[in-house]
């Protein structure tokens, strides 16, 4: 697409984005769930999704749709450097979706998880897809984190084990502010990955193929206090 010279000079600085080879993963109800790259075209299914939980404030909710609506957009409208986006999609309906940016070839910078289908472990699924595409595919030697909900807390700072960068060096403060920093470095990953990290590839092709039209979901039953 051509754009014109302001545009050009809006958009941030771009790092190679290894592209994130497709995986399958068999849930604990027997489904599969395909995890993959969203497609910048593919955006306004995702904003789709996650808009009507933007008014859920039913574990934080509210707070990370909110961000991860406005990171969807910078990552469409190549306002946010580095940036990447991994769905999980269960025949092609939307399950889970992750956001997360490169800062430096050596750095990562986890944004967001939102799980849409609860009880089957598909936000852990795809933060360790995260973790995954961040030092195995991107290089990265530590990816820094924050929590913003308790079941992010428990999921991420407690299973993992991370490395509480905050307490040590207080002037260090993940981009999205507040709420402690810690980090996953590549060792740490190396220690957990086998037992976090799950998924079969390649992806047999008619399976990629229901998973290559998302789908908005139906409804949302396992979120409380939602709403249509």
């Amino acid at each position: 697409m051509a754009i014109d010279a302001i545009e050009a000079k809006l958009r941030p600085p771009a790092l190679p984005i290894v592209p994130y080879p497709a995986k399958m993963i068999t849930l604990a109800d027997g489904e599969i769930m395909v995890v993959r790259e969203a497609r910048r075209e593919e955006v306004g299914v995702l904003l789709g999704t996650v808009y009507p939980l933007i008014g859920v404030p039913a574990d934080y909710y509210d707070i990370v749709a909110t961000r991860m609506y406005e990171e969807l957009l910078g990552w469409y409208r190549y306002r946010t450097a580095n940036e990447f986006v991994l769905v999980g999609a269960i025949n092609g309906v939307i399950a889970g979706i992750v956001t997360s940016r490169s800062v430096s070839p050596k750095l990562g910078m986890s944004l967001h998880t939102l799980t849409i289908k609860r009880g089957l472990r598909i936000g852990a699924q795809l933060f360790a897809a995260k973790m995954e595409d961040h030092i195995e595919y991107q290089g990265a030697d530590e990816v820094w984190i924050v929590a913003e909900s308790p079941n992010g807390w428990r999921r991420w700072m407690i299973e993992y084990e991370l490395e509480d960068r905050s307490s040590q060096y207080p002037e260090v403060r993940h981009e999205l502010g507040g709420v402690p920093t810690f980090v996953l470095t590549r060792k740490l990953w190396n220690a957990v990955k086998a037992s976090k990290c799950t998924g079969v590839r390649p992806v047999p092709p008619e399976v990629l193929a229901a998973a290559n039209k998302l789908k908005m979901p139906d409804e949302y039953p396992q979120i409380p206090g939602f709403k249509r």
